[in-house]
C-alpha cells in the first residue's frame, strides 16, 4: 500500500510540474492572428469588474451560470415534476386521476397564481426568453404521449362494437360540434384572435367542445373498478372511436386553418389521406415481419428495436409536420400501426408512458399554465361567458351521449353515466387548445377560458359517477321495501 501511495505521488508530481511548466512557456507566445476577411468570434466576458472583491465576482459568476438556458431549464423541469408529482398525490386522495392534479399546478405555476404572488421569482424561473426551449421540450413530450395514446387503441376490437360505439360517439361529436360552432358566431369578435378567420375560429370551437380524453377516460374506469363491467367496455369503445374520429377532424381543421389557397388545402387533403392509407395498409401489416416475431415476443425489446420503433414515431411525426398537420398526428398514427405480438405494444408502452408521464408531459402542462391568465378574464360579463362555454360544453358532450345512448336501448342511468365519461376532456382538450393558440385563432382570453372548462368537465367526472352510482343503489335498497308494501 506504501509503494503504491509513493508511485502515484511520483507521477501526479511530474505531471502537474510539466503542465505547469508548459503553461508558463506559453506565456510568452504571440497570440495568433486573424486570416484576412475572416471573421473573428463573439467573445463573452465572464471577468468580474475591475476592484471587485471576492463575494462580488463569485455573486456575478454564479448569478451568470445560474442563468444559462440549460441551468434555467434544469431548474424549471426540477420545479414543475417535483409540483405535479405533489398535485398527482392529492388529486388521488381527492378522488381524481393524477393528470387533474397536473392540470391544475400547471396553472398554478404560471402568471395566474405565482407570477402574481411573487413576480420576481416566477421573472427569473419562467422569463420570456425561456419559453420556446420549453415548448419545443413539452411538444416531444406530447408526440411520445400520442404515440402511447396511438398503442391503446385496437382498431380490431372496436370493430365488435361498432353499432353502439359509432352511433354514440359521433353523436357525442356532431352535436357538441354544431353548439360550439354556433357559440363561436356570437364570440368571434370578441374572442378570436385578431385576424383569425371565422372559418377556423368556429372550427376550433367546435372541436374544442367535441372532444373526450380517452387515456383519462381509461383511468377513471380502472381507478372506480369499472373498467371491465358493461358500462366499462361500452365507455371505452365509444371514447376510442371518439378519440380516432376528433383527431381525424382536427387534422383536417390545422390543414385548412395552415392552407394559403383553397388549392393549398385540397393538396395537403389529398397528402394526408396517402400518409394515412401508407401507415394502415402497407407499414402497419409489414412490421412484423421487419421486426421479426422472436424479437417482438422477447420479455425485454431489444435495443435496437428501440431504436427502429423511435425512428419509426420520428419519420412519422415529420412526415405529418411535413405535410402541415402537426407532428402529434404522425406520432398518434406511429402508435396504431404497432405490432401486438407477444404483448409488444405493453412492454413498449409501460415505457413510453412512465417517461412521458413523470417527465415529459407535466412540463407541457406547465408550458400550458404559461398562456393561461386567469386575470384576463375580468368582470361579471367575461365570467359569465365562460360559464356559458362551460354549461354549452357540458350540454353538448354530456345530454348528446347519454341521448343518443338511450336510443341505442341503454336505461337512462347508464346513459347518464356514459354521456359524465364522455365529457371528460383533460389532456387531450389542452392539446388542442394549443395548436389553436400557435395558429393564431384562439386568442389568449377565450384560450383560457377553455382551459377552465376543460378543467371543469374532467374534474366534474368523478363526482358525477358517484352521484350516480349511489342514486342506483338506493334505488336497488328501495325496491325490496317497496315489493313487500304492495303484497
Amino acid at each position: 500500500m506504501k509503494r503504491k501511495a509513493q508511485l502515484y505521488l511520483v507521477v501526479v508530481s511530474i505531471a502537474g510540474l510539466a503542465i505547469f511548466f508548459i503553461l508558463q512557456a506559453g506565456t510568452h507566445l504571440a497570440p495568433p492572428v486573424a486570416a484576412a476577411g475572416a471573421v473573428a468570434p463573439v467573445q463573452v466576458e465572464h471577468a468580474a469588474p475591475a476592484g471587485a472583491d471576492f463575494l462580488s465576482a463569485a455573486k456575478t459568476s454564479l448569478w451568470q451560470n445560474g442563468t444559462s438556458p440549460l441551468s434555467r431549464l434544469l431548474l424549471q423541469v426540477f420545479i414543475i415534476i417535483t409540483a405535479a408529482g405533489l398535485a398527482g398525490r392529492i388529486a388521488r386522495r381527492l378522488g381524481q386521476p393524477a393528470v387533474v392534479g397536473e392540470m391544475v399546478v400547471g396553472i398554478l405555476l404560471g402568471p395566474s397564481l405565482f407570477g402574481w404572488i411573487a413576480p420576481a421569482a416566477f421573472q427569473f424561473v419562467f422569463p420570456t426568453s425561456s419559453f420556446e426551449p420549453l415548448r419545443l421540450f413539452s411538444q416531444i413530450g406530447v408526440c411520445l404521449f400520442m404515440f402511447a395514446v396511438g398503442m391503446e387503441l385496437d382498431v380490431l376490437q372496436l370493430k365488435q362494437k361498432v353499432p353502439t360505439a359509432i352511433v354514440v360517439s359521433h353523436s357525442s361529436i356532431v352535436i357538441p360540434y354544431l353548439l360550439g360552432v354556433a357559440l363561436a358566431w356570437f364570440l368571434y369578435h370578441e374572442l378570436a384572435q385578431p385576424g383569425a378567420s371565422f372559418i377556423a375560429f368556429a372550427l376550433f370551437m367546435g372541436i374544442s367542445m367535441s372532444i373526450t380524453a380517452f387515456p383519462v377516460l381509461v383511468r377513471i374506469l380502472k381507478d372506480r373498478n369499472i373498467f371491465k363491467t358493461a358500462l366499462g367496455s361500452t365507455a371505452t369503445a365509444c371514447a376510442a372511436v371518439d378519440d380516432v374520429t376528433a383527431w381525424t377532424i382536427l387534422a383536417f381543421v390545422v390543414a385548412i386553418a395552415r392552407a394559403t389557397s383553397v388549392g393549398g388545402g385540397v393538396f395537403t387533403f389529398l397528402l394526408v389521406v396517402v400518409f394515412v392509407g401508407l401507415m394502415l395498409f402497407v407499414i402497419r401489416p409489414s412490421l412484423p415481419s421487419w421486426m421479426g416475431r422472436e424479437a417482438l415476443e422477447r420479455e425485454e425489446p431489444s435495443a435496437s428495436l428501440l431504436t427502429a420503433v423511435v425512428g419509426l414515431v420520428l419519420i412519422s411525426a415529420f412526415c405529418t409536420e411535413l405535410i402541415g398537420i402537426h407532428a402529434l398526428f404522425g406520432a398518434f398514427l406511429a402508435g396504431t400501426v404497432m405490432p401486438s405480438i407477444g404483448g409488444f405494444r405493453e412492454k413498449l408502452g409501460i415505457r413510453v408512458e412512465h417517461l412521458s408521464s413523470v417527465l415529459l408531459l407535466p412540463v407541457f402542462f406547465a408550458f400550458t399554465g404559461l398562456r393561461t391568465r386567469i386575470g384576463l378574464i375580468s368582470g361579471t360579463h367575461e365570467w359569465m361567458v365562460c360559464l356559458v362555454i362551460i354549461g354549452v360544453a357540458t350540454l353538448g358532450k354530456l345530454g348528446g351521449s347519454a341521448f343518443a345512448a338511450k336510443l341505442t336501448g341503454l336505461d337512462w342511468r347508464e346513459s347518464m353515466q356514459l354521456g359524465a365519461l364522455m365529457n371528460t376532456r383533460g389532456l387531450m382538450e389542452l392539446i388542442a387548445l394549443n395548436i389553436g393558440y400557435d395558429l393564431g385563432i384562439l386568442s389568449q382570453r377565450i384560450f383560457t377560458m377553455l382551459v377552465i372548462m376543460a378543467l371543469v368537465t374532467t374534474i366534474m367526472t368523478g363526482p358525477l359517477l358517484a352521484l350516480l352510482a349511489r342514486r342506483r343503489e338506493t334505488e336497488n335498497s328501495l325496491a325490496p321495501q317497496s315489493i313487500l308494501l304492495g303484497s
